[in-house]
């Protein structure tokens, strides 16, 4: 999958890949996964084009509110020779004009009390303060039909806010899982899957190594392997 990325903004990474596998380890039990799936703050587009690309009778939906993104989304939506539906704006302004089957989204987790970017496409893509994490997942489970899935990743400090907040709007933990950059230290992402109004109880999946001394571990590799993605870097600047 070749994706076209900004030379100077945000560029997605390791998480991306990490959220995109754990969806498909979740999904496996799922036959004829069908309907509507929206990418929320789709960026360049890649986490719903390796959804919709494993998943053929998905409709891919994708929303973004940053003009260059909303280029490069369209862009790597054409490159690739898929279909989708572009959202131009805010997520949390959005009248959406229909629900959807599955949610997706890498949002911007980092703690807006942090030092951040003075680069604005990275701010607005990193930091919560463009989309609380509340604000997030209440407007997610508006759009959701019933049953419906949320897919996305988070700082893992926050965890304690995440389950309030999807209980607090009736979505139930359906399976988490914790990322670590290495077995000697602290898990740094976690993986969420949440399931309207479902009474399942939460599974807690085998934890993500990133790196075993300085070398990927054999789960990336495949990881990677899977996504098999190849970015180029263009001027952004243009686009806006």
């Amino acid at each position: 999958m070749v994706l076209y990325q900004p030379m100077n903004g945000y560029c997605y990474n390791s998480d991306t890949h990490f959220l995109y596998n754990f969806v498909v380890n979740n999904m496996k039990k799922f036959k004829n996964v069908k309907g509507e799936v929206l990418d929320i703050g789709s960026g360049s587009g890649i986490l719903g084009l390796l959804v919709s690309r494993e998943y053929q009778s998905l409709n891919l939906n994708q929303c973004e509110v940053q003009k260059t993104f909303q280029f490069l989304s369209l862009k790597n939506v054409q490159t690739n020779k898929q279909k989708s539906k572009l959202y131009e704006g805010s997520f949390l302004q959005i009248d959406f004009d229909k629900k959807f089957d599955m949610c997706i989204s890498n949002p911007p987790f980092y703690h807006c009390n942090v030092i951040k970017s003075e680069n604005e496409n990275i701010k607005i893509a990193r930091y919560n303060d463009s989309m609380p994490l509340e604000s997030f997942i209440q407007k997610s489970s508006s759009i959701l039909k019933d049953s419906g899935k949320l897919f996305f990743c988070y700082d893992v400090k926050q965890i304690n806010e995440i389950i309030i907040f999807l209980n607090k709007y009736k979505l139930n933990l359906e399976a988490l899982q914790f990322v670590y950059p290495k077995q000697s230290k602290d898990a740094t992402l976690i993986l969420v899957y949440a399931r309207k109004n479902s009474k399942s109880l939460t599974k807690i999946l085998s934890p993500l190594f990133v790196f075993k001394d300085s070398e990927f571990t054999q789960e990336v590799k495949d990881i990677y392997d899977k996504s098999s993605t190849h970015s180029i870097k263009v001027d952004s600047e243009q686009f806006n």
